[in-house]
């Protein structure tokens, strides 16, 4: 890992939606660390970049995914509180965060942009549509929404005002209170979390977080992470019945060659294994 590139992210801010924020707390290993775990095996260290990088996209593409935990990224994020509901659920990461029981809890609050009020989807039922309402009506929306959380938090000061217990006091307070915390995860563990969370389908205000740490990891540990993008992030999983649907479109199979996969940009042991699954797809 470059050192520049490190001490450059280290603690920087990273601004995501309107008042919270990224930043990188601290990171341990970067891509020779997964090789040489890969190798402990054989005792050997880290060769060429070259030989890196297949090794990674190797264990990538074969899903060898414990190498990968050899590194760890830790993360202070600024995030509204029903963002850190969906995000808690990647059960695979430490988290320390900050406590309204034992803190007052400051008057920010998450407020959509005009363009991202929108209606429910009919497609997906966990999401809003693509279809952009009156920019009046949004922003009566956006108006109605900011008065509700500064009526709920002057509530909030009035019972800290008279001793309510600070656990007691803020439990009306709005989801879209910011809360933070200190989040630690393998390098394993976040490409799972940057799969399902970079997807088009992901709620919008996650994946705007999930863009921010993407950048940050491609910059500290590029090799994975374009093992990651190739194999991961832009790939597919196809079904059985799928699979036997494909099976009936080609026709052509037999012209397909190792040559003619090299100048396509496969790699020599990539175009073997994809021509190894063109036969088992063939013979199914």
């Amino acid at each position: 890992m470059d050192k520049n590139l490190k001490e450059d992210l280290i603690s920087k801010e990273f601004k995501v939606l309107d008042k919270g924020f990224v930043r990188l707390i601290d990171v341990m290993g970067d891509d020779s660390a997964i090789v040489q775990a890969a190798r402990v095996s054989y005792g050997e260290g880290t060769k060429t970049v070259r030989e890196d990088r297949g090794l990674i996209r190797y264990l990538m593409r074969h899903r060898h995914t414990s190498p990968f935990e050899m590194v760890e990224f830790k993360f202070h994020i600024k995030l509204p509180i029903f963002v850190a509901r969906q995000w808690i659920r990647h059960r695979t990461a430490n988290v320390n965060e900050y406590s309204g029981r034992y803190s007052v809890i400051r008057d920010e609050f998450y407020i959509p942009e005009i363009q991202e009020i929108r209606t429910q989807s009919q497609i997906n039922k966990q999401g809003r549509s693509d279809e952009s309402i009156s920019v009046e009506l949004a922003k009566a929306i956006a108006t109605r929404m900011e008065a509700t959380q500064n009526r709920l938090y002057a509530e909030y000061e009035e019972l800290l005002s008279l001793n309510i217990a600070r656990e007691l006091s803020r439990i009306n307070l709005p989801l879209s209170t910011y809360t933070e915390w200190y989040w630690k995860i393998d390098l394993h563990n976040l490409f799972h979390f940057l799969k399902l969370r970079l997807d088009k389908t992901a709620q919008f205000e996650i994946r705007k977080y999930a863009e921010v740490i993407s950048e940050m990891v491609k910059t500290l540990v590029p090799l994975s992470f374009e093992a990651f993008e190739d194999y991961l992030l832009n790939s597919i999983i196809f079904s059985k019945n799928e699979l036997l649907y494909l099976k009936q479109l080609i026709n052509r199979i037999d012209e397909i060659n190792e040559d003619s996969l090299l100048s396509s940009g496969f790699s020599r042991t990539e175009s073997r294994e994809f021509l190894d699954k063109l036969i088992i797809l063939k013979n199914l």
